[in-house]
């Protein structure tokens, strides 16, 4: 798999277009903001009938005996945000709140009852500043944003996972290949309340997104704590689109690291899937 990922890292810095893929998403998310409280796409939405883990985590200690997870299942992905304010003053700065819900359904398991073995719910806001700066060599400065994001699963004790965070992102674009690096800082909680404390050993401070559209393919790729944990307890996430008909697109994702849902977050797991999806990185 590691090959596959330094694969997709020398053909995405490899070649470029002449468009720049960022001013195309800003300019189709402009298009679709016609009300000030108007959804319009964040991270990418998709659906994956297929989606098999080879180490799905076991909640036996937390169910009736015996029951058992099936390696193959549904895993989806929705989000979108809205805006609150287009400018402050004369400044080009944005108010966002979003939604990111991303779950894992055991369809196939009939004999447990097709349960959700997991579903994490994202909710945030931040600010946004858009940017036209050149830095040279046809790299471009074209955002930065700041917010606070909550995170959890959803559930009681012992199998609650939460966090909250701050987070900044800085995007940087060279015609049709874009780079996001987004450091955060985890907001502290008491001993008592944190379920989960030792989290940022496993999803360290921040990540790194490379995106690159070809035509209307996109490839995308996510580390997260990689290179602060000496490649020991990070993860890498690729993913491909491609258009099927209309504002369907084909979609597979690969998965290898610690961290594929909250409930795994220390758990170290590899998934493939394939599906569809409706809205992409760009």
């Amino acid at each position: 798999m590691r090959f596959i990922f330094c694969i997709f890292i020398f053909f995405s810095c490899s070649v470029f277009s002449e468009t720049n893929a960022v001013d195309d998403r800003i300019l189709a998310e402009k298009m679709n903001e016609a009300s000030k409280f108007s959804l319009i796409p964040h991270q990418p939405t998709y659906l994956l009938p297929f989606n098999f883990n080879d180490k799905i985590q076991d909640y036996s200690a937390y169910k009736d005996e015996g029951s058992k997870e099936q390696q193959i299942e549904t895993k989806y992905q929705i989000s979108f945000k809205t805006p609150i304010f287009h400018h402050i003053g004369e400044l080009p700065i944005e108010g966002y709140v979003a939604y990111t819900q991303v779950s894992f359904w055991q369809s196939y398991n009939t004999a447990e009852s097709s349960p959700f073995r997991e579903t994490n719910y994202q909710p945030e806001m931040f600010l946004r500043w858009k940017s036209t700066k050149e830095l040279g060599n046809d790299w471009n400065f074209k955002a930065a944003s700041f917010g606070f994001t909550h995170e959890s699963n959803g559930r009681s004790d012992p199998i609650s996972r939460s966090w909250n965070r701050l987070s900044t992102s800085l995007i940087f674009s060279k015609h049709n290949f874009v780079v996001a690096i987004e450091p955060w800082y985890r907001i502290p909680e008491s001993l008592e309340d944190d379920n989960n404390p030792d989290l940022l050993d496993y999803y360290g401070h921040g990540k790194i997104t490379l995106v690159y559209k070809y035509h209307d393919t996109v490839f995308s790729l996510i580390s997260r704590n990689n290179l602060e944990s000496g490649f020991s307890k990070g993860s890498t996430k690729v993913s491909l689109s491609f258009p099927v008909v209309e504002n369907v697109r084909g979609y597979i994702q690969a998965f290898s690291g610690y961290g594929n849902s909250l409930i795994e977050y220390n758990l170290y797991t590899n998934t493939v899937g394939v599906g569809i999806s409706l809205t992409d990185f760009l």
